[in-house]
């Protein structure tokens, strides 16, 4: 570990990825897109499902945070475990999701990629039919 509490570059550990997650995905919830864009860098890329071909820079990446968040607002994300990657980890994830149709558990994963203390590349993925569906409400 170095001295700011972080693992050297490339030397990620299941434990390191924890404790930055347990920092990091709280931020999700909550609607607080500016503290969630804090944890990544200025030329950060970011990608799942909606924007797969990915957004570029804190900025862009804020806003869709604002859209997103103001979305859902209520969702809570945990780790369910770590794989060490090169700069960082691959994150195996679940979200509760409140809709109107209940509350739906997604999982999924994504790759998290650190340079210091700050995210520079995340790609998620998860299969997002369950949570189109109920977004879409009931067929009538």
């Amino acid at each position: 570990m170095s001295a700011t509490g972080q693992p050297p570059r490339g030397a990620w550990t299941p434990e390191a990825a924890r404790a930055f997650a347990e920092r990091w995905l709280p931020a999700w919830t909550g609607n607080r897109p500016e503290l969630l864009a804090s944890f990544y860098t200025e030329d950060a890329f970011y990608a799942d499902p909606a924007v797969p071909d990915g957004l570029t820079g804190r900025e862009a990446l804020l806003a869709y945070l604002r859209r997103l968040l103001a979305r859902y607002p209520d969702w809570v994300w945990r780790q369910r475990r770590a794989v060490p990657l090169e700069d960082g980890f691959l994150n195996h994830w679940e979200a509760d999701v409140p809709t109107a149709a209940g509350t739906l558990t997604i999982r999924g994963v994504c790759s998290v990629q650190l340079r210091g203390e700050l995210i520079y590349r995340n790609e998620v993925f998860f299969d997002r039919s369950e949570l189109l569906a109920a977004a879409r409400g009931p067929r009538t």
